[in-house]
């Protein structure tokens, strides 16, 4: 089946096709305006694009929208993570402001809500979730976002998320754990 992505990320473009497969995941038309990212809660951003991306091309469409809660935070940054530091904030400007304000070993996890959506209405939702804890410092060149501070519980090293490899990252990863839930859910819907 092909899954158009309702994303400009090029970095969750590249996952999301990896793994995702036997599905092929298509990039979104350039002319496809998505919606803003102003729901409250992970699933309602991912459903607005989602739907929006099926309504346009009037194919099958997948969007997600995902980021990172810190206890220490109150669940902060949350929806707003690529935004945490500013409308226009980089991922270093995020990453930074994570660490001045989080102390270091603080609980986290990555959340991404995968929404599913036909051109008939037709939705499902899927969440994939990665706990962990905050690392002092920056480290790895790897991966993307907050990954570089990102010490996921799910590995028995002091390896943040940014210097695993992509396979085990996939394999632990919010957005890895999403993506086999959709792939669990489209064999059982048939």
């Amino acid at each position: 089946m092909n899954l158009v992505l309702a994303t400009r990320n090029a970095h969750k473009a590249r996952e999301f096709a990896d793994m995702l497969a036997p599905h092929t995941v298509v990039a979104l038309p350039d002319d496809v305006v998505l919606p803003p990212e102003d729901g409250d809660t992970f699933a309602e951003n991912a459903l607005g694009k989602a739907r929006a991306a099926a309504a346009a091309t009037g194919q099958v469409a997948i969007a997600d929208d995902s980021g990172i809660v810190s206890d220490a935070l109150g669940g902060r940054p949350g929806v707003r993570s690529a935004r945490f530091a500013g409308e226009d904030a980089t991922d270093e400007e995020n990453l930074a402001k994570l660490l001045r304000e989080a102390p270091a070993g603080s609980a986290l996890a990555y959340v991404c809500a995968l929404a599913f959506v036909t051109p008939d209405g037709q939705e499902h939702v899927v969440e994939g979730r990665c706990t962990g804890t905050l690392a002092s410092e920056p480290r790895g060149d790897g991966g993307f976002g907050y990954d570089p501070a990102f010490l996921p519980d799910d590995r028995d090293d002091d390896r943040t998320m940014a210097e695993i490899t992509a396979e085990e990252k996939a394999a632990i990863s919010h957005r890895g754990r999403a993506a086999r839930a959709l792939l669990d859910w489209l064999s059982r819907a048939g």
